[in-house]
């Protein structure tokens, strides 16, 4: 969108350069797709209230369900409102991740995790992650806890996490097991971003990982038994 013109006219209408739709990845159907704007502030409200942001509504071309995005005004025009091409989704899509093998009540918590994420709502974002750490400590008991933090030890000479970053990562998620009564530490956008990859990969290490790999041994030992073989025959696609 860098270079976009973005105005809404004196009948109402918005414009784009070039008439060029935006696309999002729709909370709806979580589809990234192109958003037409359906639903747009009066010309004569606006210049009368004149806010600091306005918001339209667009409807998504794959599913038609619709979006809100809120613009920040850049100018009120005698003939013409600029708008500001960078925008926020009031609704973002969730992020997705794969529960197969997380145990209910560490998916249950981690699911809520991703919703405050999804609302921008990052110090409760920060607050379930906690949480999440917590019944995955309970379920894997202390060998599993400490192994998480030599892996997330591991994380940090992997990656280029700042050592401030690391070291709120460390307290939201072990803080409370070295003092129940130890704050979470606040997060902003970007560091809540970094700590959701972060959880990904240990809950991945902590669960998926051992899951997927047991279920690939299951396979080849069934196929041992019934076919006398352990080779798998690929499947071949139709030509």
């Amino acid at each position: 969108m860098k270079g976009m013109s973005l105005y809404i006219d004196t009948a109402s209408h918005l414009h784009h350069d070039q008439d060029k739709n935006l696309v999002v990845t729709c909370p709806n159907c979580q589809t990234v797709a192109h958003i037409t704007p359906c639903a747009v502030p009066r010309f004569e409200d606006l210049q009368l209230y004149r806010p600091k942001q306005v918001g339209v509504v667009y409807l998504c071309d794959a599913c038609h369900a619709p979006i809100f995005l809120r613009f920040t005004v850049r100018v009120y025009g005698a003939t013409r409102i600029e708008l500001s091409p960078q925008f926020t989704e009031v609704e973002r899509a969730r992020e997705k991740f794969s529960f197969t093998y997380i145990p209910d009540e560490v998916a249950a918590l981690f699911r809520e995790a991703l919703i405050c994420f999804s609302h921008d709502a990052f110090n409760a974002f920060a607050s379930m992650c906690r949480r999440t750490a917590q019944a995955v400590f309970a379920d894997l008991g202390e060998a599993g806890k400490l192994r998480l933090f030599d892996e997330l030890n591991g994380l940090r000479e992997l990656t280029d996490i700042a050592p401030d970053l690391f070291t709120s990562m460390r307290n939201v998620l072990f803080g409370a097991e070295l003092d129940a009564r130890a704050a979470v530490p606040p997060l902003d956008g970007y560091q809540a971003g970094i700590m959701l990859e972060v959880m990904k990969d240990l809950l991945y290490e902590a669960y998926v990982r051992k899951g997927r790999l047991q279920q690939a041994i299951k396979v080849r030992r069934f196929l041992l038994d019934e076919t006398g073989s352990w080779k798998v025959t690929p499947l071949q696609s139709a030509s």
